[in-house]
């Protein structure tokens, strides 16, 4: 049996403003209708068997729904109370399958990779299974198409013992620089690091304990811990936050004498900053690559994209143009890699705009905020079908809601009120109140605040159903 694990808790503040850590890059449709987070699942579907999916417990919400709608209503949902790196990730996986099956073959994968051609993937992931029932911990490693300053590479070795096309693993390489990614690809036997790993659940903690005993203990200790709550499995908050944050490759891959790789043709690209999509996009003649409401005149090798306002570009070439509600962002295509710095700026100066989005998602729709002002504020919220907003008061603002689509039932105090399209209902200063979405289409209403204060953390909580 191959238990699929989609590794979830990536930031990817290269491809800012779109992504940001509220709302990360995994979970945006960036190259077509599914997320790269839904793509990733979807590959898994043929081996019948209910993912284990490893995330942060701030978005488990959206990934919950996520997987709804790809048709996947079973997946096992392991929640990260803090991010501390992949190793940790894999091994709150294997840790929470061992309890179950220690000798099941897991594979690995992070839920931001592009892949085409399935039928060479799954060749692929037969001979790492393959490897991975001889007891090693097996990665794929991508044919370099490419001089990539991007990616890792690994260097083949001698053929495994018994194996038709799995190799030892000569060494591990770092992101290199332009001449030594040409030297390497020039040179052949050296492949790009897909990230992907493929190994018996058992076999993958020995090595963690071997090499890093102090990720082993603490999230050996999160997952005895752990608790369901809505379904989903809540690690140990304590216990896990004491795991050094360290990646899979220095933890363990590239320090174990099982390491193993499997030479791979299959066409795959990590989705990690805006020269990918551009790459990964249909392209104009002139070789330019656009997403919303765009419009180009001389301009080439650009990609442009707008999920709100008009943009318009002319006489320029090389450029990453990307425009939210919020945000602007210009780049040369070489410097793609370099848009995490200005993050760290952004975040460091205190700008909610480098983490936050306009539209912020809850389990129960999302709200976003239409106009600030002083001593007022006003915001479009929309709730799904059922779902209900936390039983609520705040002390320093009164509310005014108006419904716009659908049927709210309000609380108000004492009261029960139903409130209709085009009514609207007042929420005076310190009173209790809550909404709900008893129909089958969304309410949608128009939410005005007045008061000296209007941040969101005024919301005294006396009832939830989500248990925030």
């Amino acid at each position: 049996m191959i238990v699929p694990v989609i590794l979830s808790g990536g930031a990817g503040t290269r491809l800012w403003p779109v992504s940001r850590k509220s709302y990360p890059k995994q979970f945006c449709a960036l190259l077509g209708q599914e997320t790269p987070f839904q793509e990733t699942v979807q590959r898994t579907k043929s081996l019948a068997v209910n993912p284990i999916v490893v995330g942060s417990r701030d978005h488990r919400f959206i990934m919950a729904e996520q997987l709804r709608q790809v048709g996947i209503e079973q997946a096992n949902i392991i929640l990260e109370p803090v991010a501390r790196n992949s190793a940790a990730a894999m091994a709150a996986a294997a840790f929470w399958q061992a309890q179950r099956d220690e000798e099941a073959v897991l594979w690995f994968m992070p839920a931001d990779a592009a892949i085409e051609d399935h039928g060479a993937l799954f060749v692929a992931l037969e001979q790492a299974c393959a490897a991975a029932k001889d007891d090693y911990i097996v990665t794929f490693g991508i044919k370099p198409t490419r001089p990539e300053t991007g990616y890792g590479y690994i260097q083949q070795g001698d053929l495994l013992e018994g194996q038709e096309n799995a190799y030892h693993i000569a060494r591990f390489l770092e992101k290199p620089d332009a001449a030594k990614a040409q030297e390497l690809v020039a040179e052949g036997g050296y492949f790009w690091n897909s990230g992907m790993f493929v190994a018996r659940a058992r076999v993958f903690l020995e090595e963690l304990k071997r090499y890093e005993p102090a990720i082993y203990e603490a999230v050996a200790q999160s997952v005895q811990e752990a608790g369901c709550d809505l379904g989903f499995v809540q690690l140990g908050e304590t216990a896990f936050s004491k795991a050094p944050s360290i990646s899979v490759d220095y933890a363990v891959a590239e320090r174990t004498d099982r390491a193993a790789v499997v030479p791979s043709s299959f066409s795959w690209m990590d989705v990690g900053s805006w020269d990918a999509v551009w790459e990964l996009t249909p392209k104009d003649e002139d070789g330019n690559a656009v997403r919303g409401n765009v419009f180009l005149d001389h301009a080439r090798n650009c990609y442009v994209h707008s999920d709100s306002v008009v943009a318009t570009v002319t006489g320029v070439d090389d450029l990453i143009i990307i425009v939210t509600r919020d945000a602007v962002m210009v780049s040369h295509r070489e410097r793609a890699q370099d848009i995490k710095h200005m993050v760290s700026r952004l975040r460091d100066e205190g700008h909610k705009e480098a983490e936050q989005h306009v539209r912020m998602y809850r389990p129960w729709g999302f709200y976003e905020s239409l106009i600030q002002g002083d001593r007022f504020q006003v915001k479009r919220i929309h709730v799904s079908p059922g779902e209900k907003l936390s039983l609520q008061k705040h002390f320093h603002r009164s509310e005014h809601w108006v419904v716009v689509a659908g049927t709210a039932l309000v609380t108000r105090d004492e009261e029960q009120i139903t409130v209709r399209e085009n009514e609207s209902v007042y929420l005076p200063l310190g009173c209790i109140h809550r909404l709900e979405n008893p129909g089958r289409i969304p309410v949608t209403l128009i939410e005005v605040q007045s008061g000296p204060y209007l941040g969101e953390d005024d919301i005294v909580r006396l009832d939830d159903v989500y248990q925030r």
